[in-house]
């Protein structure tokens, strides 16, 4: 089959019924009804810390914080508190870009992490008695200082658990002591 001349082409996509094409967004239409206020920012809505958790973390860890190893997304459920009990595990769980880059303010984000760490929440009895609850301050300082080895700095971590006797039980595949 030869193909159209450029002309005959041109020609072809203007006899286009405007059905087909694009349509430009009108500046002047009016919203659907209910949703005339605009929406706020989830870092201004207010929510509880665990509706934030059901929008900013369920999606992946599911909404009681089992977790899918097969999508590698570990188990929160008895083990998170755990990375408090470790130097570097404190800022490693504001550092976890699903954490770090939540649309949440850093108010709201530590109110997230002290109920996720709770011992009678998520964390469980992992969260060691002793432990100091984030602060919006806390967040703030390292939020925003990406992470350049996830993995790597989550497998460290895990070996300083695992040098303290503590039991991993995150869900993951076992890494190499």
């Amino acid at each position: 089959m030869k193909p159209l001349p450029p002309l005959l082409l041109i020609l072809a996509c203007l006899a286009t019924p405007a059905g087909h094409a694009r349509a430009f967004p009108d500046p002047g239409q009016k919203p659907a009804p209910g949703n005339e206020q605009p929406q706020v920012p989830l870092s201004r809505a207010g929510y509880r810390p665990e509706v934030n958790y059901q929008l900013q973390c369920a999606g992946c860890h599911l909404p009681q914080g089992q977790g899918a190893p097969a999508n590698d997304v570990p188990n929160m459920i008895g083990f998170v508190g755990n990375f408090l009990r470790v130097p570097g595990g404190r800022e490693f769980l504001v550092r976890v870009p699903g954490v770090a880059q939540a649309a949440l303010n850093d108010e709201q984000l530590s109110a997230l992490l002290n109920w996720i760490l709770r011992r009678d929440g998520i964390a469980g009895d992992s969260t060691p008695a002793d432990a100091q609850p984030y602060s919006a301050a806390d967040v703030a300082a390292v939020r925003h200082r990406m992470m350049d080895n996830i993995p790597g700095t989550r497998a460290g971590l895990i070996r300083a658990m695992r040098d303290q006797g503590i039991d991993i039980n995150d869900g993951m595949p076992a890494t190499a002591p």
